[in-house]
């Protein structure tokens, strides 16, 4: 199997919510399933097939969350220097709207671009990797072409 990239951050944040599953969903749900199985006919039971639901929902997180973690690589960024490579917090400028944004490429698994965590896999950053402060990148988007300078490259 290939292995799937990742900071540190996003492995502690998997690792956690595996965690948190196992050790508290789990056995609350068990505990609603039984609750629920007391209530009598199991057929009309609705609270009974919600909370087994939520179990599936559950059980299937937990063995997709332990494999993401069994094939993750952690790549320690904090020894990482240079131009734009993974790990790599970098702020852009758009250089026709000037709005400034600060993207961590991150891998596939961790990616949220709310948060500022950029896929590596996206158009943006295949166009950020290599690149050093000062450059310039030519991006296609849904809007058309953009053009972004590099302020900076930071690893943390």
């Amino acid at each position: 199997m290939e292995k799937i990239p990742m900071t540190r951050a996003g492995f502690d944040r998997l690792d956690a919510e595996l965690k948190h599953l196992k050790a508290e969903e789990r056995p609350a749900i068990i505990k609603e399933i039984a609750e629920a199985r007391a209530l009598g006919d199991l057929s009309e039971n609705a609270e009974y097939h919600a909370a087994r639901e939520k179990q599936g929902f559950i059980e299937g997180r937990i063995k997709e969350v332990e494999g993401i973690l069994s094939l993750a690589e952690v790549i320690d960024t904090s020894k990482m220097s240079g131009g734009v490579k993974f790990g790599a917090t970098v702020t852009i400028v758009d250089e026709d709207s000037d709005e400034e944004k600060t993207y961590q490429i991150v891998g596939e698994v961790e990616a949220n671009i709310e948060q500022g965590l950029l896929n590596i896999r996206s158009p943006l950053a295949r166009a950020l990797i290599g690149k050093e402060e000062g450059d310039s990148v030519e991006v296609a988007t849904p809007g058309g072409r953009r053009s972004y300078e590099i302020l900076s490259v930071r690893y943390v």
